[in-house]
């Protein structure tokens, strides 16, 4: 009877562990930063934009990058038909503008964020960073998540669209 036990139980704790295994290869560090931002769900406009503008496979290259994510809610901000005017094949050149001045090349985890008043980004432009007892602001946005990691970067969500001077 102990022996039936002793061997259910290892092979128990041996599917849990394939099992554990097999969620953190799923969900894990496997994905890159465009696979994370689909699968999270609050990042529709956002990938679409990605979509539109041709970065898809560049976001998915090797990086390491440092994404700082509008929410779709971020992208209801914007005033009226702004969205809908980026997403138009006549715009991409700016679009394109307005995404890279998302994106910092190199691995910046928020440890990171707290030493630098600015970083540029791919866009050429950079971004301001303040760091206090409230958090974290890049420009106007507030970092609302950080350190959402991928297999080629990480993904700091933003409550606000970054937008570069024209």
């Amino acid at each position: 009877m102990f022996k039936k036990i002793t061997t259910a139980l290892l092979f128990t704790t041996a599917s849990l562990g394939f099992t554990t295994m097999a969620y953190a290869d799923h969900h894990g560090m496997k994905k890159d930063v465009v696979e994370v931002a689909v699968e999270n769900g609050s990042f529709t406009t956002l990938v679409a934009a990605v979509k539109a503008a041709g970065l898809v496979e560049t976001l998915q290259g090797k990086g390491p990058f440092t994404i700082f994510a509008p929410t779709d809610a971020a992208f209801s901000k914007l005033p009226e038909g702004t969205v809908e005017m980026l997403l138009k094949p006549e715009n991409k050149d700016k679009l394109t503008a307005v995404l890279t001045y998302h994106v910092v090349s190199g691995k910046v985890m928020a440890a990171d964020v707290m030493k630098v008043d600015s970083a540029k980004t791919l866009q050429g432009q950079s971004v301001m960073v303040k760091a206090d007892s409230m958090g974290v602001m890049i420009n106007d946005a507030k970092v609302v998540k950080a350190d959402v990691k991928a297999s080629n970067g990480v993904i700091h969500v933003i409550d606000t669209v970054l937008l570069p001077k024209e």
